[in-house]
């Protein structure tokens, strides 16, 4: 994952001044949280986050065929 670091917050700023990451997450995007000077939270806005959990009727079709292909056998097996 690549990481802007115009977007990087240390976790004892985030913790004083949250809206500073509110602020970011509204003009960029995204926030990154590090702790120990490693990335360690990403703050996203929320309607992204449904987005990224909500699979596209595409992925969904191809998940079920690949679970097909992959399981056949037992399926032809439970259809008797």
């Amino acid at each position: 994952m690549l990481i802007n670091t115009n977007n990087m917050v240390s976790i004892t700023d985030a913790n004083k001044n949250f809206s500073r990451v509110a602020r970011l997450v509204d003009e960029k995007g995204s926030a990154i949280i590090m702790k120990n000077n490693t990335p360690r939270y990403l703050v996203i806005e929320f309607k992204q986050a449904e987005k990224m959990q909500t699979a596209s009727d595409e992925e969904a079709t191809n998940i079920s065929n690949r679970l097909l292909a992959k399981n056949k056998t037992a399926y032809k097996v439970l259809a008797k």
